[in-house]
């Protein structure tokens, strides 16, 4: 049995309402973005871990113990120090302190005894990091982020984009029929939902999450096939708890409205103060014009 991975302690994590968060004035948006963060405890469902509580009077905390199988486990901070190393530059604040926080829970993720790569999955997190980091200011930082964040995972980018884009493109040609049926047909993709179904029905090498969940909820997406009873199919044939999914799916959906509301709040915080700076330039010139002005009536009267 390897190391514990992290010893996490938090200590009165308190919830915001997004109506509160709205109330923050836009000047203050960037600083006080932790009204925002919602705490993405939409990714927090780690089946293996342990948590205690300590009550003495030096030390009251949880703790929160991760473990794994797995030889060498890094720790959370040499994972977020890998992220860091590999892409140095500044990420604004609204990208930023979402994504530090979803790398350390993908980090434990990761690093489950039961975790096993799969398509889906990748899918999944394609998905959540394209909504997420949509209307970000270079598509090429975008891009070089993403590499940098998979690669912190000890994880291959590259294999994440391509199974992701196998798996929309597959997507697109199918119907719910066929969606569902995908275990009496043949295919690359059908064989990786086959493999996905045997590993979560014998309990062996698989371990759900909410980026499977959304991964799942995808593919229906591009099928044009999102009624409750096509889900409900679909993950029958997967072996996979509905319930789980649904709940994943409800916190997914909640969670882009909120995160749509909140850039739009950051965009009219920008387009105003861009309005202020350019305001501020103009009259700066107007003064400078009238002193000009003053200086050579100054001259010619003298």
């Amino acid at each position: 049995m390897a190391a514990v991975s992290s010893v996490s302690t938090f200590s009165g994590i308190k919830r915001q309402s997004f109506d509160s968060f709205k109330k923050i004035s836009a000047r203050n948006l960037s600083s006080n973005f932790e009204a925002f963060k919602l705490r993405l405890s939409f990714f927090y469902g780690l089946d293996s871990v342990n948590i205690s509580y300590s009550n003495s009077e030096k030390s009251r905390c949880f703790a929160v113990h991760c473990m794994s199988t797995a030889r060498d486990v890094p720790t959370v901070s040499e994972t977020k120090l890998n992220f860091l190393k590999a892409y140095k530059r500044p990420i604004p604040s609204i990208y930023g302190t979402v994504l530090q926080e979803l790398l350390v829970q993908q980090h434990l993720m990761r690093y489950k005894r039961t975790y096993k790569y799969d398509a889906v999955f990748a899918l999944g997190f394609v998905t959540v990091y394209d909504r997420l980091m949509e209307g970000y200011p270079s598509d090429e930082d975008r891009e070089a982020i993403f590499q940098a964040y998979i690669k912190a995972l000890k994880e291959e980018p590259e294999k994440y984009r391509s199974d992701a884009q196998k798996l929309e493109e597959w997507a697109c040609t199918q119907n719910a029929g066929t969606l569902v049926d995908f275990s009496s047909r043949k295919g690359e993709v059908e064989s990786i939902l086959k493999d996905i179904a045997e590993r979560a029905g014998s309990k062996e090498g698989f371990s759900y999450s909410r980026f499977f969940a959304i991964g799942l909820f995808r593919l229906l997406e591009l099928a044009n096939a999102t009624e409750p009873a096509i889900l409900e199919k679909l993950c029958a044939a997967l072996n996979v708890n509905k319930k789980s999914v649904d709940r994943d799916l409800d916190v997914y959906r909640n969670l882009l409205s909120k995160l749509v509301q909140a850039k739009e709040l950051l965009k009219e915080y920008v387009d105003r103060e861009k309005k202020k700076r350019e305001e501020r330039a103009e009259s700066q010139k107007a003064s400078e014009a009238v002193k000009k002005c003053l200086v050579e009536s100054q001259y010619a009267g003298s």
